[in-house]
């Protein structure tokens, strides 16, 4: 059920509109279900209708009358909230509706449940979906009713009316959202042939230079250098206080450029968040040559973090989650760029939530994140199918992370940009992982078998369904290879299915292909180099990052 509340200053009004049939169409049998005291007349029930209406406007507005006489009442006294059911909902009966109007009016402070004194309101009913309450918000001791975030506190009850009814339980945000444009600026934006508005361009366009940057300096020199226009606010001190961006062809009237502030493109656009975000904790220099081993890294580890941590820490980790995101299609093939780009733009909404984020949990993989934006990928033909097999796992975690504490937004928003991510994947994964399959294909029959033995050994629970789905011969082969590479496979078997989340998978044997080959620095070809192995790093560099126990380069 969806709530919309406003106010106005005309009670007569208001319900000429809620029963009328002529000019409002899909108006049919406007009738009362409930009211303040249960006895107000009904004009959809009545011989004169008109004349009815004007008796229960004049109730209503009773205790707004008697307050205009000592100078007390509001100006805009009338309280109009529409109740509106899913189309996947049965038809409600009034006394259903009734009760829920109630629930409702005492839920927002019009009406407390026991209070003598409760505002006056009554409940119209004129379609099967939906009804709308109309109250005056002047009590009957002369006081205005005390009902501030009554959006929020219908809306919760509503959620509560949906479960104790069986009805379709609508998904619900938590004010992090980001402003949606308004629909003069969508038309705007389809006038100048656009598909997107400046206020979504802008976002994406501020997010990626926060991403990209290292302090906040760099990030208003990345901004101006995608042709933004940017204007710095600062304190008598020259401390930056905040910032404006927009577009040079999003004009007003006057000819002006439109401007928006960050907090007005998303909650953590604002420039303390960013500042909070871009705060250094160490230089690049100590993990750059690491910094494609530890993002993998760390978005392969985090839906283990996400299990251990705290909310804070959590949180922390879901934003740079998004981060990681935001940075790939800067540096991705250009033949899944699109899908990335969909992906880091759904994904948007799940990086924010009530939780306070601690950043500097999530620091090391910041840099990393940072720092692969100027160094070229790896060479390695798997290496991304082998990240956005990561990426599709963690985003997993993170809706299982947000639906756990009732984020019901952000868990849909990760939801769609698994989407997105799975489509990407399986572009990037079509080529190296046809390669290993045909090795996989080609084994000796003796070998498919004794790699079989194998992992029926190693997974018991799992080994009928890997030994069945398409993925299996390219598992084979990698089985093969790690043998031959000095490894136990059925080591590396038991650690790679330890994490809880390879339920989540699509194909547990593709997932189980990448993690192996990554742990075993196992080239895709014979023809590659080995992916992400540690032991080229030159020792200079190795010694100067000192390590974390996580494994992550820590702060000096």
């Amino acid at each position: 059920m969806i709530a919309k509340i406003n106010s106005g200053k005309s009670t007569a009004g208001l319900i000429r509109y809620l029963f009328d049939t002529k000019k409002a169409k899909g108006h049919t049998d406007p009738h009362l279900v409930g009211s303040w005291d249960g006895f107000a007349p009904d004009p959809g029930r009545a011989d004169d209708p008109d004349g009815v209406r004007k008796l229960l406007v004049a109730d209503l507005d009773l205790h707004v009358k008697q307050a205009k006489r000592l100078g007390r009442a509001p100006e805009k006294h009338v309280w109009h909230c529409s109740v509106r059911a899913a189309e996947s909902d049965r038809i409600l009966t009034d006394e259903e509706w009734a009760d829920i109007a109630r629930r409702v009016v005492h839920a927002t402070g019009i009406a407390p449940e026991g209070d003598p004194d409760g505002c006056r309101w009554v409940a119209v009913r004129h379609a099967p979906d939906h009804i709308h309450i109309a109250a005056t918000t002047v009590r009957a001791d002369l006081r205005t009713a005390r009902h501030w975030n009554d959006y929020l506190t219908a809306d919760r009850e509503l959620a509560a009316v949906e479960k104790h009814y069986g009805l379709h339980q609508v998904v619900r945000g938590d004010r992090t959202a980001a402003k949606r444009p308004t629909r003069a600026e969508q038309e705007k934006a389809h006038r100048a042939g656009h598909n997107t508005t400046p206020r979504e361009r802008l976002r994406t366009t501020v997010r990626t230079a926060v991403t990209a940057a290292s302090d906040t300096e760099e990030f208003f020199a990345i901004l101006g250098g995608t042709g933004v226009l940017v204007d710095i606010q600062r304190f008598p001190s020259g401390d930056v206080r905040g910032y404006k961006v927009a577009l040079s062809d999003d004009t007003n009237a006057a000819g002006e450029p439109v401007w928006f502030s960050g907090s007005a493109l998303a909650p953590d656009l604002s420039f303390p968040k960013i500042n909070e975000r871009l705060t250094p904790t160490s230089s690049y220099a100590a993990c750059r040559r690491s910094a494609w081993q530890q993002v993998t890294d760390g978005v392969d580890q985090l839906p283990a973090v996400l299990d251990e941590a705290d909310d804070a820490a959590g949180q922390a980790h879901i934003t740079v989650l998004a981060e990681t995101l935001d940075a790939l299609p800067l540096i991705a093939p250009a033949s899944y760029r699109t899908q990335l780009a969909q992906a880091a733009a759904a994904f948007e909404r799940a990086s924010r939530s009530r939780t306070r984020a601690r950043h500097q949990q999530a620091q090391a993989t910041r840099r990393a994140v940072k720092a692969i934006v100027r160094e070229p990928a790896p060479k390695d033909g798997a290496f991304f199918a082998i990240l956005l097999n990561a990426l599709l796992l963690a985003v997993a975690a993170a809706q299982h992370w947000h639906r756990t504490r009732r984020h019901d937004q952000q868990a849909e928003a990760a939801r769609q940009a698994a989407r997105y991510l799975r489509a990407a994947y399986q572009a990037a994964a079509v080529q190296p992982l046809s390669v290993i399959h045909q090795r996989g294909v080609r084994l000796a029959v003796t070998v498919q078998q004794r790699q079989a033995a194998l992992v029926r050994q190693a997974l018991p629970d799992l080994s009928e369904k890997i030994l069945t789905e398409p993925g299996w011969p390219a598992l084979a082969a990698t089985l093969a290879d790690a043998q031959s590479a000095g490894h136990d496979p059925a080591v590396l078997l038991t650690k790679a299915t330890r994490r809880r989340e390879l339920g989540t998978a699509d194909s547990i044997s593709e997932v189980l292909v990448w993690r192996l080959r990554r742990s075993a620095h196992l080239p895709t070809t014979p023809h590659d180099p080995p992916a992400f192995d540690h032991r080229r790093t030159p020792p200079a560099a190795a010694q100067s990052a000192p390590r974390a126990a996580d494994g992550s380069a820590r702060r000096r």
